[in-house]
């Protein structure tokens, strides 16, 4: 099964070539009307729902949805230390990861390393594969933004203090376990949730939020 997704605020879209099998309600949209500048307008008051567009051919979807927007590309980490418990960011007043875009002629693994020492005053000890790609889709000024953010895993030495870099907003940075991940993912973003899915955090996990069963992760 192939299948994207695209996260808009709260809400995902996911254009795949098949109905996954599903434990949350997910509205399925004519793709022959469908225009992705007004279904954005549209989700302007809407938060929590999930979308989905069918195709023979989701890739292709994808393109032409892609097209219909600016690129900016961004990279961040799921960082691991040496008692298990993983870096986590809170800015804007949720938790996230640290993440940041993509300078010119920089590569998308060395910009996520340099982006997590920059926020959290860590020092990366290594930066493995990649664990996914996420999309999320805003509004700067008149133009619709599409930002590709890779994450890749990476550890520390020991459980380093952390810095917050609270000229990027960040008010807080802390090592958490897989115990007190509830707090996170009762007030994160659904493309975290994704990473932390990918990343294994959430396996013994009981209070995930429902997600489509079925959905590999691209």
């Amino acid at each position: 099964m192939k299948n994207y997704r695209i996260y808009i605020n709260d809400n995902t879209l996911f254009i795949a070539d098949l109905m996954p099998k599903q434990i949350k309600k997910v509205q399925q949209l004519d793709k022959q009307d469908f225009d992705f500048e007004l279904f954005y307008k549209n989700l302007e008051k809407v938060s929590g729902k999930d979308y989905i567009l069918l195709d023979p051919d989701p890739k292709q979807l994808f393109k032409k949805i892609k097209k219909s927007c600016e690129l900016i590309k961004a990279a961040g980490g799921l960082v691991k230390n040496v008692k298990g418990n993983y870096l986590f960011i809170f800015r804007n007043k949720k938790w996230d990861l640290p993440k940041g875009k993509v300078e010119k002629d920089e590569k998308m693994k060395e910009a996520a390393l340099r982006e997590v020492e920059e926020e959290c005053g860590v020092k990366i000890f290594t930066n493995d594969e990649k664990l996914c790609k996420t999309y999320h889709v805003y509004t700067l000024g008149s133009k619709l933004v599409l930002k590709k953010t890779n994450w890749y895993s990476m550890t520390v030495k020991g459980e380093p203090k952390l810095i917050p870099q609270k000229e990027e907003g960040i008010t807080k940075a802390s090592w958490l376990s897989k115990l007190e991940l509830n707090q996170v993912l009762k007030n994160t973003y659904p493309s975290i949730v994704q990473v932390m899915e990918v990343g294994g955090l959430l396996e013994d996990n009981i209070v995930v939020k429902p997600v489509l069963h079925a959905i590999k992760k691209v």
